[in-house]
């Protein structure tokens, strides 16, 4: 077996995708899988089921919607911004500190008004949980500083600055709350210095991905006094042998635990994973390339004369490999799941279509679809065995 080959097997058993029910099932399943990622990223585009339970569901059989809801209700969790909006285990909480710091010399809105920003404050102070649309205008009149808008932007300051927490969502909606009244007493609030930050973007990713490169361990996280830090620190763990540095064949330089390394390779079986494009696992477009082969870019944002594959193309991973992805709505009204383009990019063996079949049928019934359609491309070679098969 090929360094890489290996290296990827490492990467899928630590991301919990190479076997069913890595986790466990239940609750307490998904409180574990999140603690292994690291975050779940939330998302509100709803063609299929939204990204962080998609990322769960793929990684806890039984997964339900109302376990996410019950981990922030227990305080198990909190939501924050880690390279996007996303939910994060508690005990992480000291190391959202230093971007709330950071937000607190600046603005996430450059509109944002500092005397609506003291009386949105006040008003949860003394009111309780609010929405932002608590804070409409009941005259409806507009151009009052009520308007859901200035509210909104306020509201969102001061997350982002840390002087508001998230205690619940309704519906999707966020409900804010004084940090004081969500945060359970036992959660450490000192602010972690630059070292102990660069340990835990260190030691955070190693556990979700079994390697890293410098580039991965500071994804989207700014500052040379950052990344000066990671590289002294992983320049130190090589020095104790806690870590190790490996090239692929590419020239990419990894670190890895070496007794991960020097371990027995993760077996894969013929299991198909349909992913969200926001899963951990493929969200960093150059870990892609660099570790699967596998160019993975999300097309919604894209003008769609530009889209090659599809709106909402999904990646497909088959073993150990990302093999393809496949373009998916789901008609939940009318039960139907649309797979609208299928791109295979590997050869693949003949389990293959059994196996894919399994896996669209269930991802067909976690969207509470019943129905799979196929107007997908005839051309693809794949296409007429798993139809034939399939619904």
């Amino acid at each position: 077996m090929s360094l890489t080959s290996k290296l990827r097997r490492i990467a899928l058993e630590q991301q919990g995708l190479l076997k069913t029910n890595s986790f466990g099932r239940g609750k307490k399943a998904v409180l574990r899988a999140i603690q292994q990622l690291g975050y779940v990223q939330i998302d509100t585009i709803s063609v299929v089921a939204r990204a962080h339970h998609h990322v769960l569901w793929s990684r806890v059989g039984n997964y339900r919607a109302d376990f996410l809801a019950q981990l922030v209700a227990e305080r198990e969790l909190f939501e924050y911004w880690s390279h996007a909006a996303a939910w994060m285990p508690m005990s992480d909480y000291r190391f959202a500190l230093p971007r709330m710091t950071q937000l607190n010399d600046s603005v996430w809105f450059a509109s944002c008004d500092q005397k609506i920003q003291r009386e949105v404050l006040k008003r949860i102070e003394i009111e309780g949980p609010m929405r932002a649309r608590d804070f409409s205008d009941p005259s409806h009149r507009s151009g009052g500083w009520w308007e859901w808008k200035p509210a909104k932007q306020a509201l969102e300051q001061l997350f982002m600055q840390g002087e508001l927490m998230v205690s619940s969502r309704l519906g999707f909606q966020k409900v804010y709350d004084l940090p004081e009244r969500v945060l359970p007493d036992s959660v450490d609030t000192r602010e972690p210095d630059m070292d102990e930050y660069a340990g835990y973007l260190i030691d955070t990713n190693l556990r979700a991905h079994g390697c890293a490169s410098l580039v991965s361990l500071t994804y989207l996280r700014k500052g040379k006094q950052l990344r000066a830090a990671v590289r002294s620190q992983l320049e130190a763990r090589i020095e104790t042998e806690a870590l190790t540095s490996v090239t692929l064949a590419n020239g990419t330089q990894l670190y890895i635990d070496p007794e991960l390394l020097e371990s027995r390779a993760p077996r894969s079986s013929a299991l198909v994973r349909i992913l969200s494009p926001f899963d951990n696992a493929v969200i960093q477009r150059q870990r892609g390339r660099e570790l699967f082969d596998f160019d993975y870019q999300i097309e919604c944002y894209l003008p769609a004369s530009k889209r090659r594959f599809g709106y909402f193309c999904l990646p497909l991973m088959y073993r150990d490999r990302l093999v393809g992805r496949i373009d998916c709505k789901a008609h939940r009204a009318a039960g139907r799941l649309e797979i609208k383009s299928m791109h295979i990019e590997h050869r693949l063996d003949a389990a293959f279509a059994t196996a894919f079949n399994r896996a669209i049928q269930s991802f067909a019934a976690f969207n509470d679809c019943a129905e799979i359609q196929f107007t997908a491309d005839r051309s693809n070679p794949y296409l007429p065995e798993i139809q034939s098969q399939g619904n």
